[in-house]
């Protein structure tokens, strides 16, 4: 199954109708469009920046239904393959990013992708890390509910770590789940702080399945392990308005994990979690909402 970019919503709601029905353990291929919604060209300068639609932006491609999917149940999404398109964007918008009051004004830089590297500056090439910015699932609750912010459902999460060879967890809110995508990123830094990577359309290769009865309490990522800088992990996530409690949600998270995993007493993996995890700021710029994940190497829960 083949879905083009322009099957795309610019909201989450359970009443978008979806694009495709899938059945656990299908495979489809999925264009996505740029996270400018393609308000933004290769030729394009700062005023465009200026000038975007924020009713256009982040769309997401979809939704699929997948049969049988429940809520309490977990939707388990495997990323096998993606490939980015040949330029992207990354900007400096108005009252967007971590420093707004440092940085007012709009900027823009326009980047060729190629041989493995994205170049937004003379001379400096940012080796391609594929991910997907924006992926999740629809919420119970009725009408439209904003794209930029992330959710337990997942949405605009901005991890880094999930591209290729990453399998996400997310829990099932809505019968069928209702799974939708885009907000692909060519390269990424951990907060993404001015609001951008380097954004561009992509096709990404899924596998889609579900878990009867086993959703997590937040998005959940175990990463490939030729992850750029982490290598297989497990990555819990805590998701919300203050960066402390985050931190406190992505930990218990994962403490949750690891006893499940290794029947390890909840204090011993909070011990563990101490030593040897990590904590990230996966993206701190996505009003109202931030993301801590928590990653610990999987090796130690074999």
């Amino acid at each position: 199954m083949h879905i083009r970019r322009t099957s795309v919503h610019n909201a989450w709601d359970n009443a978008v109708p979806p694009v495709a029905t899938l059945a656990p353990g299908d495979e489809l291929t999925v264009e996505t469009a740029d996270a400018s919604g393609g308000q933004l060209r290769p030729e394009s300068g700062t005023a465009d920046v200026g000038a975007l639609d924020f009713g256009k932006v982040n769309p997401v491609t979809g939704p699929f239904h997948v049969d049988g999917a429940q809520p309490g149940d977990a939707l388990v999404i495997d990323v096998l393959e993606m490939e980015t398109g040949d330029w992207g964007w990354t900007a400096c918008i108005p009252g967007f990013g971590l420093l707004t009051d440092d940085f007012p004004d709009a900027h823009l830089r326009i980047s060729k992708i190629s041989g493995g590297f994205a170049e937004p500056f003379p001379g400096v090439r940012i080796p391609v890390v594929p991910m997907i910015g924006t992926i999740g699932v629809a919420p119970p609750e009725p009408g439209e509910h904003s794209i930029v912010p992330p959710r337990r459902w997942g949405g605009n999460m901005d991890i880094r770590h999930l591209g290729p060879g990453a399998r996400l967890v997310l829990p099932v809110g809505v019968e069928g789940a209702l799974l939708s995508l885009g907000d692909a990123h060519a390269a990424m830094g951990d907060g993404e702080v001015c609001g951008t990577g380097v954004e561009t359309d992509a096709v990404v290769r899924l596998r889609v399945d579900v878990r009867r009865g086993s959703a997590p309490s937040t998005p959940i990522i175990e990463t490939d392990p030729r992850s750029h800088r982490t290598g297989a992990s497990l990555a819990t996530t805590g998701i919300g308005p203050d960066l402390m409690r985050a931190s406190k949600d992505a930990t218990r998270a994962l403490i949750d994990e690891i006893t499940a995993r290794t029947g390890m007493a909840a204090v011993d993996a909070y011990l563990l979690a101490s030593v040897a995890a990590d904590l990230k700021i996966s993206e701190v710029v996505d009003v109202p909402n931030w993301i801590v994940s928590a990653h610990l190497e999987l090796s130690l829960l074999s």
